[in-house]
């Protein structure tokens, strides 16, 4: 049986920038704090998970402003919802991926569009495009893809958990297969991905906030190529994304240790 994930894994500069990251997940792993506080790190690090995808989509709030519950922004409150929501559906991720992302979008997007959309793939040719990155795919390319991606993930692979990580994210980011908080449902996807496939077993690692960086956007465009170099390019960023994110989560785990 072919495994194209793994095949993506040996492109040029994917191993490094993979192993980098698993090392960077393996030294906060063993940060003395989460021997006592492992729940309430996990804790701040969804906080700030969400409020990092909310902010790429264009909606920045402050953290404080978030835990005072004064945000009540529709956007921001699916970003929370639905990082709050992926510790429930983790056990069934493997099992049942397409009943997860119907409930992740169901999630995220209320309020942003009408009840009877949520949690189903979108009929229309259109997509929004809040990340500028061309026009989505026609429905029905949307639903062939979507399918591919389904079979990926109830394929086994050698390939890495940051690897597959970022075929799903990539995959729902740019094809849009709702038609509203699409980013949001990614980005969860993708985090819910390195939980459940071993690489941050705790949802430790605040990777929404390594994807703020400035070449999110432009890493999407590269992998929308298609390309061995395009795609190469957005598991890289997505690998970065990985180390970021455990640069933050020290940073909880520090001023935790501080008091």
């Amino acid at each position: 049986m072919s495994d194209p994930l793994a095949v993506i894994a040996q492109f040029p500069g994917v191993p490094e920038a993979v192993d980098e990251a698993r090392q960077a997940v393996d030294r906060l792993y063993r940060h003395r704090v989460l021997r006592r506080a492992s729940p309430a790190v996990s804790a701040e690090s969804s906080l700030r998970g969400a409020r990092a995808s909310a902010a790429i989509e264009g909606t920045d709030v402050t953290l404080d402003a978030l835990r005072r519950e004064e945000v009540h922004d529709p956007l921001v409150q699916g970003a929370l919802r639905a990082s709050a929501e992926m510790g429930r559906l983790g056990p069934t991720w493997r099992k049942a991926p397409r009943q997860v992302l119907a409930r992740l979008h169901t999630v995220a997007a209320a309020g942003l569009t009408e009840q009877a959309s949520l949690g189903r793939p979108r009929s229309s040719d259109e997509a929004p495009d809040p990340l500028s990155l061309g026009p989505a795919p026609g429905a029905a390319d949307t639903a062939t893809r979507m399918e591919s991606l389904l079979t990926l993930l109830e394929r086994p692979t050698k390939a890495p958990a940051i690897v597959l990580a970022a075929v799903v994210h990539g995959e729902l980011a740019v094809l849009r297969p709702f038609g509203s908080a699409d980013g949001v449902v990614a980005r969860a996807a993708g985090r819910l991905t390195l939980v459940e496939y071993g690489l941050d077993p705790k949802s430790l690692v605040a990777v929404e906030v390594g994807h703020l960086e400035p070449d999110y956007a432009e890493a999407l465009r590269a992998y929308l190529t298609g390309t061995p170099e395009g795609v190469a390019t957005w598991v890289q960023h997505c690998a970065s994304a990985v180390t970021l994110g455990v640069r933050e989560t020290t940073a909880i785990c520090e001023a935790l240790q501080r008091g």
